[in-house]
């Protein structure tokens, strides 16, 4: 695809909507490559648990290369800072390659970080500072952060001890040190493509996901990963499968109650992808919703919003 609109693909949407299969054969038909936007498909040996089909990079028998997977070890704790820094070293190779990449994942933070231009700091930890942060209880702690930064992007943080806790640390140091901003970023004209299905059709395909999952081997996966020196502390900062799956293993969870508090949790965290979506249309960002995982109309979608610069 030649310099037209945009210099950047976007493919969004919820857990299990396909957006990966999408994204790796339009990759395919453009002769580009994919760059991963999603949070815990960064650490190598999580695969199962974050949905890693790594599968769906095979399209005609072709191997379509993908980036931003499988990056950091689970020891470490890897942030959205990382994420921007990886991005744009990412995306500019590709395009000095004549490249237009294809962005994928569900991570609204990491592809917001990305198109809505976040400016952001590398933070170092503080001990000092962190041993002084540990005494406070949450309720003093989400108000301090709060205080510095009201419109907090993930409010995850504001649930989470140590999320909260870091949080407190990024936002206070970038507080203190606007002068380090990095101004140098790439230009990025992005065409968004979200994918959404039927409230329902989704809820099912989440349910059937799971116990694929399940039947693959993903609870041996996360007791590989503590065996291998993962804490289970650490699985549970890792959120949804990884939370329930170390509970089940630590005998805390019957297996009927694992598979039904994390089939109910995992359709809570599709609806929260969503209401992230719709608040980045509400800031502004465009996205060109298609219907179920119609490839047609992702292609009609992408080429039509290409002007005649950019024609295929």
């Amino acid at each position: 695809m030649k310099r037209g609109r945009y210099n950047l693909i976007v493919i969004l949407g919820p857990t299990a909507s396909g957006k990966t299969r999408l994204a790796a054969r339009l990759a395919k038909e453009l002769d580009s490559e994919v760059i991963s936007a999603d949070s815990r498909q960064v650490y190598r040996g999580m695969d199962l648990g974050t949905g890693k089909d790594l599968d769906e990079f095979v399209v005609d028998g072709v191997r379509v290369p993908y980036h931003l997977i499988d990056i950091v070890d689970t020891d470490h704790v890897f942030s959205v800072f990382e994420y921007q820094k990886c991005f744009f070293t990412c995306f500019t190779t590709l395009l000095h390659r004549g490249i237009v990449p294809v962005m994928v994942g569900g991570t609204g933070l990491y592809i917001a970080s990305v198109i809505e231009h976040y400016e952001m700091i590398e933070v170092p930890e503080s001990t000092v500072a962190r041993a002084e942060l540990e005494k406070q209880d949450m309720e003093v702690l989400r108000r301090r952060l709060i205080s510095v930064n009201p419109k907090v992007h993930n409010t995850t943080d504001l649930n989470d001890r140590s999320r909260l806790i870091r949080a407190i640390e990024i936002a206070e140091y970038s507080r203190d040190h606007q002068h380090l901003l990095d101004v140098e970023r790439p230009e990025i004209r992005p065409c968004i493509i979200g994918v959404r299905w039927r409230r329902d059709i989704l809820r099912r395909r989440i349910t059937e996901r799971l116990r694929k999952r399940i039947d693959e081997g993903m609870i041996d996966e996360v007791q590989r990963l503590h065996d291998e020196g993962t804490s289970w502390d650490k699985l549970s900062f890792f959120g949804l499968e990884y939370r329930s799956v170390s509970q089940y293993l630590r005998g805390e969870l019957t297996f009927d109650e694992l598979f039904t508090t994390l089939n109910t949790k995992i359709h809570q965290f599709a609806k929260r992808q969503e209401t992230w979506f719709r608040r980045m249309e509400r800031r502004g960002t465009v996205i060109h919703w298609i219907e179920n995982d119609d490839y047609g109309l992702l292609k009609e979608t992408v080429f039509g919003l290409q002007d005649d610069s950019g024609t295929h």
